[in-house]
């Protein structure tokens, strides 16, 4: 629960901290604890947007707030469910403002205010701004409500009380006095593809009718969970946030639901993450399959399948990194001129990463194919037929630089831990082939499989540094290798790799929070600093539980569960003092906090048997 003590002065920028997530796994809606939805892209999460005020102050936003001095805002979900609800104590009473997007029929976002004590004055302003604010609007108003139309776009809005229409400024305001127990309803929806309303009253009930209907689904999906371990708040609303970034139409998972949220307030490390990136699938559908939610994970398994039955080393690398919710790999990068989050530019649409050349991603690719194989009917020949190109390609490549897992925009580098998810990828593969009786070069693979597990032993170690570094024979450290116990390079009591986790520990850890490497000493092509990574936070103590040091790893999991926002979810970093930084909600950090959840799970019930 968010408890926000507020001035009369609104504030210019919320934190990112302060706004909890709504949607319908089509397209999501941040919500500040001031009642502002100030990012929403419609009719889908990587459409351009609706409301962008978070990121430039003329790009839109819709607030309802009360009109008399408000003394502090809580805001929270409603158990087990995706129902935001933002609460104004204030001088003459307590609103509350109900926040959802229905699950079943048209695409609709609705709001509820109501007066739980005392009279207040509330006030709404509609200030849409669509395509990034690029598009004219143009506006219609009659019984039925408002209609705003673009040339790709229109909607309507309805409210149980009268709307007001100001053409010249394109908004639309409501002001309405609330008394005890009195409930003001807005329903936004396209308004070809809905019904009309006979008055007022209908209105509130069809908005009520569609909350209710709203928690009654996300009780039951969260119900479907099989998670029963000591952190099943923490796992459930990490599990409610990837369900929110889970189209449902095509089955991949957004990276995030933001852009441009940055990394340093000020700086440059501002990107797009409402994309589907590969490295992530490894880890997406191990998560979804611990904690029982096999329909997700099944679903990205088949978006996944699709890519790899895609492939073609026709005009080089069989896969790109990163990709849009129906596959497309072009995705280019532009600029928006937008001030960005407290003057921080660029804006960027897009991600410049879907060119880039990451050996990585093959790994995480064939991790994911490989647990989906062990659990389920298997995978089709011709997707094996498939598999095994993107094998023989990466036993080709995987002694070249790349751009590494962190997306780096200086020159490619031989980064030891694209090398162990080659390694991954290979080995992977052999399981496969040996599992089902599939056709293989099983030699080849097995040498490949062991060279290249011989390179980061040999070169991708350092004996002053007393640990596997970054690059192959350098001498600086990255939070990557955490992966390697992970993955079962090593295990994660080998001498080598406690003396890793030691130096990962001292030279990039600050207390439970862990940067992913050393920016003053290594060259990424950005001019700025960044945040430590919640994701690399959550591998710390997967590593550390599956080292051995499990009171240790407990300790530093209780404290980062402290760095989520009031409403339990993560952004991407944490800065140096302690706002959340980056896009949000992050997909990954949540995913490496349910494996962080099971893997200490079983650590503790090892320890206690």
């Amino acid at each position: 629960m968010t408890t926000h003590a507020t001035e009369d002065a609104r504030p210019d920028t919320p934190e990112i901290d302060d706004h909890g997530v709504i949607g319908d796994c089509e397209t999501l809606a941040l919500v500040s604890n001031l009642g502002d939805i100030d990012w929403m892209c419609w009719p889908r999460a990587d459409a351009p947007s609706l409301f962008g005020s978070l990121l430039d102050p003329d790009a839109g936003r819709w607030s309802i707030q009360p009109e008399s001095a408000t003394h502090r805002t809580q805001q929270f979900y409603l158990s087990e469910t995706n129902v935001l609800v933002t609460r104004f104590q204030t001088e003459d009473g307590i609103v509350e403002i109900d926040d959802a997007m229905a699950m079943d029929g048209p695409q609709r976002l609705v709001r509820r205010v109501r007066c739980v004590r005392g009279s207040v004055s509330v006030r709404s302003e509609f200030v849409p701004r669509p395509d990034y604010a690029r598009a004219a609007v143009d506006w219609d108003s009659d019984t039925d409500g408002v209609t705003l139309q673009t040339d790709s776009l229109r909607l309507r809005l309805r409210a149980s009380a009268e709307l007001t229409l100001d053409r010249d400024a394109s908004l639309v305001t409501c002001a309405e006095r609330l008394d005890e127990g009195d409930e003001l309803a807005f329903d936004l929806a396209a308004a070809d593809t809905d019904r009309d309303f006979d008055d007022d009253t209908e209105v509130a009930e069809h908005v009520a009718a569609t909350v209710t209907e709203t928690i009654d689904y996300w009780k039951l999906w969260t119900a479907g969970g099989t998670y029963r371990g000591r952190y099943r708040s923490a796992v459930e609303r990490s599990a409610l946030a990837l369900k929110l970034l889970t189209n449902r139409s095509t089955g991949g998972m957004l990276a995030a639901g933001t852009t441009s949220l940055p990394e340093h307030i000020g700086g440059e490390r501002n990107w797009d993450y409402r994309f589907v990136w590969i490295r992530d699938a490894a880890f997406t559908v191990y998560a979804l399959l611990e904690i029982g939610h096999d329909a997700e994970a099944d679903a990205f398994i088949g978006w996944l399948v699709d890519r790899v039955d895609e492939c073609d080393q026709a005009d080089g690398s069989p896969l790109t990194p990163v990709y849009d919710l129906d596959g497309n790999a072009r995705i280019g990068e532009r600029e928006l001129e937008w001030r960005g989050y407290e003057n921080s530019r660029p804006v960027r649409i897009g991600n410049a990463a879907a060119d880039q050349f990451q050996l990585d991603i093959y790994g995480e690719l064939i991790d994911s194919l490989y647990i989906f194989d062990r659990r389920s009917r298997g995978l089709s020949l011709d997707t094996w037929d498939k598999i095994r190109l993107i094998v023989d390609y990466v036993i080709e490549r995987w002694r070249e630089p790349d751009d590494g897992m962190w997306e780096i925009r200086s020159e490619p580098q031989r980064h030891t831990a694209s090398i162990l998810m080659c390694w991954v990828a290979v080995e992977r593969a052999i399981r496969m082939a040996e599992f089902r009786g599939r056709p293989a070069d099983l030699v080849a693979w097995r040498r490949a499989r062991d060279e290249m597990h011989d390179t980061i032993r040999t070169e991708g170690w350092n004996d002053e540094l007393g640990a596997f570094t970054q690059t192959l024979g350098g001498d600086t450290l990255d939070a990557s290798i955490l992966l390697a116990p992970l993955v079962k390079f090593v295990d994660g009591r080998d001498p080598r790799w406690t003396s890793t986790l030691d130096a990962v520990v001292e030279h990039l850890a600050h207390g439970p929070l862990v940067d992913r490497y050393d920016t003053d000493r290594y060259d990424d092509g950005l001019t700025c600093g960044e945040g430590s990574f919640t994701i690399c936070s959550f591998w710390l103590v997967e590593a550390l539980a599956r080292a051995g040091r499990v009171e240790e790893a407990r300790r530093s999991f209780d404290q980062l569960l402290g760095y989520a926002n009031p409403v339990g979810l993560f952004s991407e970093q944490i800065g140096p003092s302690g706002r959340q930084l980056g896009n949000t909600p992050q997909a990954l950090t949540h995913l490496a906090l349910i494996s962080a959840a099971v893997a200490l799970d079983e650590a503790l019930d090892s320890e206690e048997t």
